[in-house]
């Protein structure tokens, strides 16, 4: 029998062999990286797509049914509205209470505007609101009369009425509608009253120019 040198036999330690498809750890944790950074990328895009959609959305409904901006073309309003001014037109005053007198009002322009003005390229009007329905309306002078009593008018400075009112009574769910520069106004003296259908809402706000911001 022969001896062993050394006494007890040892085996020394041995690596487990890696697959061959199993990358080196450092190579492993780079991948792991790109991975995770190409989906966060992904999934930011994914979301700045919904942002962007719901936004436009938003602003679609808001501008159909809450609120929407116009620009003032024309002196016909002045000096409460000016030629460059632009306005908020609140669309859901008119659901929570009524038209009131004074209101200065965006609606779209009535079929004898075209002619009575002689303008058929404008879609829509502002004015603002002087007579109510059932009221019998008409003018002596500068005065405008509502059932034969004089208006007061405290919303601006007495001004030449211009163009007289004839006598009439204005009809359910309609308004006659005046200019404030009312000797340069095409509005219900011409074309007849406004039929409450046809109001697409109620001037809030000035925006713009930054020095005229304010409630009109």
């Amino acid at each position: 029998m022969s001896d062993i040198e050394g006494g007890a036999a040892s085996q020394q330690p041995t690596t487990p062999a890696l697959d061959a498809s199993t990358p080196p750890p450092r190579q492993g944790r780079a991948r792991h990286r790109r991975e995770a950074a190409s989906k966060s990328t992904s999934r930011s895009a994914v979301e700045w797509i919904v942002v962007v959609v719901v936004a436009l959305v938003l602003a679609f409904l808001v501008r159909t049914f809450v609120f929407q901006t116009f620009f003032i073309p024309s002196g016909s309003m002045e000096p409460t509205l000016q030629i460059g001014d632009r306005i908020i037109v609140s669309k859901l005053s008119y659901n929570v209470h009524n038209v009131n007198r004074g209101d200065i009002i965006v609606f779209h322009a009535p079929p004898a505007e075209a002619t009575a003005c002689a303008d058929p390229e404008i879609k829509d009007l502002v004015k603002r609101v002087i007579g109510l329905p059932g009221e019998t309306i008409s003018s002596v002078g500068n005065t405008v009369l509502i059932n034969n009593r004089p208006l007061s008018q405290p919303w601006f400075p007495a001004t030449p009425l211009g163009p007289p009112i004839q006598k009439q009574v204005i009809p359910a769910n309609s308004y006659f509608m005046m200019g404030d520069n009312r000797t340069n106004s095409c509005d219900s003296r011409s074309w007849g009253t406004l039929p409450g259908g046809d109001i697409i809402g109620h001037v809030v706000l000035i925006i713009w120019p930054l020095s005229r911001i304010g409630i009109p």
